[in-house]
């Protein structure tokens, strides 16, 4: 498995708002920069989107370090609230349906394809790679040709 460090950001304009998401992936010497921008979209959404995108742009399994500063995609993960839901009928602890359900439905054969380590950094703490990250959201949520955030 090759060895990729992924490093993503989601941003909105108002929550809701227009959107963004901003994903570096680094394989070595070679470095891909993603991003786009979404219609009336939330902040949550834009994380959970980077983080799919981010993947998706890998051609085969890789051992992934990724990482978020956001604690809901990072913790949905790592304290397995994602398999709980899913259990569950997608619904919470609280008995109320799973917010974002399409994405995190996305994201599932993801994590089953790579090896991945979220981790967790604090945003906007002056990380070069995660500030970069979310200047391509802003740029991104600010920019003319939004796409519908189809739920």
């Amino acid at each position: 498995m090759s060895d990729v460090t992924l490093y993503t950001d989601g941003s909105c304009l108002g929550n809701p708002g227009p959107g963004g998401y901003g994903a570096v992936l680094i394989f070595g010497e070679h470095r891909k920069e993603l991003a786009q921008g979404f219609k009336d979209t939330t902040n949550n959404r834009m994380e959970l989107r980077a983080v799919i995108e981010g993947l998706r742009a890998l051609t085969r399994p890789c051992s992934v370090e990724l990482y978020t500063d956001s604690k809901y995609v990072q913790q949905a993960i790592t304290k397995g609230w994602l398999k709980n839901w899913q259990k569950n009928g997608w619904q919470t602890a609280a008995k109320k349906p799973v917010k974002n359900q399409d994405l995190w439905r996305d994201l599932m054969p993801l994590l089953e394809k790579h090896r991945i380590d979220f981790r967790w950094v604090k945003g906007h703490s002056g990380h070069p790679e995660n500030e970069r990250c979310d200047e391509l959201a802003r740029t991104a949520a600010s920019g003319r040709n939004l796409l519908p955030d189809e739920q």
